[in-house]
């Protein structure tokens, strides 16, 4: 049977980084987590890190670009929690930092398939349980990347994703309006991951000079993500923008 006690998160894209440190302060929150992504021993690992167990945590393996995975995603979600409440679209992969060019179309359709194609099909899915489930209603967040703003050289397909995940942020901010479903967009600098150890050795600028950026720690992310999801769905925070302080975003070029 559903366990409806508590609310449901999901977040995609889990097993590491800003997803991982997300569904960590999800789970001290007070909610349950369904953590989704492709390697299925990452995303066991995640729940041993963040403090989970087998009563509030599920590990559901799902490339979220593929429609009839997603599908399976959120029906294995719906027979073991009953609901959602809250989905972090956090999944998202980048391309070899080449001229725009040489890149492959194959390169170019997975940067689009994880990061746009995966946030609209699994939106798509937690739309219709919010609207079906009640009391009805619940949050969608977007990771948009300060890429949703602002390029760094060479990264077209990243870039192009993520001013999409606005257009589609803001498209489900409206649409969810009758139907008790907020959305919002957090836009994050430079957390210390694993994809941004680069940035610690030197990474390309708009001048083409090689340059250390400072970073900031990811649970500072994971602690913003929990803040949004908090609010009551009267209140959204429809754009976030958390960053290292140091980093060379505003005056970017």
């Amino acid at each position: 049977m559903p366990q409806t006690n508590n609310k449901v998160a999901l977040v995609t894209g889990a097993g590491v980084g800003i997803g991982r440190a997300a569904a960590k302060a999800l789970l001290k929150g007070g909610y349950q987590v369904v953590l989704t992504g492709r390697n299925l021993e990452k995303l066991e690992k995640a729940i041993i890190d963040i403090g989970g167990s087998n009563e509030n945590c599920l590990a559901v393996t799902c490339d979220v670009g593929k429609p009839e995975q997603v599908r399976k995603l959120f029906a294995a979600l719906k027979e073991r929690f009953g609901r959602i409440d809250v989905l972090f679209n956090n999944a998202g992969v980048g391309a070899p930092a080449i001229p725009m060019e040489d890149l492959t179309y194959e390169q170019w359709m997975n940067v689009v398939n994880s990061n746009l194609c995966g946030a609209f099909l699994c939106s798509q899915e937690a739309i219709r349980m919010m609207k079906a489930q009640s009391p009805q209603g619940g949050r969608i967040i977007n990771n948009g990347s300060i890429s949703a703003h602002a390029p760094r050289p060479m990264s077209a397909p990243y870039t192009a994703t993520k001013h999409g995940i606005s257009g589609l942020t803001k498209t489900i901010a409206l649409d969810g309006r009758p139907f008790n479903i907020a959305c919002g967009q957090i836009d994050i600098g430079n957390a210390a991951t694993e994809m941004t150890q680069r940035m610690a050795a030197g990474i390309m600028q708009a001048d083409q000079s090689i340059k250390v950026e400072p970073r900031m720690d990811v649970d500072h992310v994971g602690e913003a993500v929990l803040h949004m999801a908090q609010l009551p769905l009267e209140t959204n925070i429809l754009s976030m923008t958390i960053m290292a302080t140091k980093m060379p975003f505003v005056g970017r070029g």
